[in-house]
């Protein structure tokens, strides 16, 4: 069975509070995209098998890969019987705010769900998800919705309307641990606009700017070029980075847009046009 396993994108990132456990209370606004990666979940007879075969070979294909991670504790909480084959076209690049791995482990549970015919309610699918990542749960529902607690805690929600994206990346990663331990110490650039930019009844902002921006200083200026824009409406960061959105205004050409940022910020610049979904 083929699955698609969408990309998120955050509209909005307030950072609460440190948690006793570790992880950080956080309040965030999130929207599945059409970017998005395949997968192919066939059942194998052996029991407990799992064959992970993927096309970005910088992937790890143990257990520390998500995918894997979600089909062997779905496969043990059930008891199953069988084994499975994942085959994964990966399109969502990793270290980008993007949830792609996250997205993986959530379509594992999902499809396999499906596949075994185990009748899991969203709820309970979410329960595990939660094992598994902070973010995976949001992606169970399969719908834009508010996260709290450490992400955990999801409701659905509806936008108030579809809106077009051209998401960028430059050719370097932003580590998710790395943001949240320099966020409550970091500091401002002057130059580097953080307030919230209101769209369509929202507040986008994100926390994590001002501590990525701070080392990162070509992503601060990459969000001030894009706000100079005559295309783009917003542009805020992802997540933890390192893709900055541009919101997009009613017909405005993504594709020009792209093609300026690389001539005059970056010729490596990794762009997609896409869509909330």
């Amino acid at each position: 069975m083929q699955f698609r396993a969408p990309a998120k994108i955050n509209l909005s990132f307030r950072i609460l509070g440190r948690r006793a456990d570790g992880f950080h209370d956080i309040d965030t606004l999130m929207a599945p995209i059409s970017l998005h990666d395949s997968l192919t979940i066939t059942r194998l007879k052996d029991a407990g098998k799992i064959d992970f075969v993927c096309t970005d070979s910088s992937l790890p294909g143990g257990d520390e890969n998500l995918a894997v991670r979600a089909a062997r504790l779905f496969l043990g909480i059930t008891r199953s019987r069988a084994g499975v084959r994942i085959a994964l076209e990966k399109n969502i690049p990793h270290g980008a705010g993007l949830g792609g791995g996250s997205s993986d482990a959530a379509t594992v549970l999902l499809g396999l769900n499906q596949l075994l015919a185990a009748e899991w309610s969203e709820i309970r699918l979410a329960e595990v998800a939660a094992e598994i990542g902070s973010d995976v749960p949001f992606f169970i529902y399969q719908s834009a919705a508010r996260c709290r607690g450490r992400g955990d805690i999801v409701t659905p929600i509806k936008l108030p309307k579809t809106v077009s994206l051209l998401l960028l990346k430059p050719l370097f990663g932003v580590p998710t641990p790395w943001a949240y331990q320099r966020w409550k110490e970091s500091k401002k650039l002057p130059e580097i606009r953080y307030q919230a930019q209101e769209f369509s009844g929202l507040d986008l902002v994100n926390d994590l700017e001002r501590s990525v921006f701070e080392k990162f200083i070509f992503m601060g200026h990459l969000k001030m070029w894009l706000l100079a824009q005559p295309e783009a409406r917003a542009a805020i960061m992802s997540g933890s980075g390192s893709t900055l959105i541009a919101i997009l205004r009613d017909g405005a050409d993504a594709e020009t847009l792209a093609r300026r940022a690389k001539i005059e910020l970056d010729s490596e610049l990794w762009t997609c046009a896409c869509r909330t979904m």
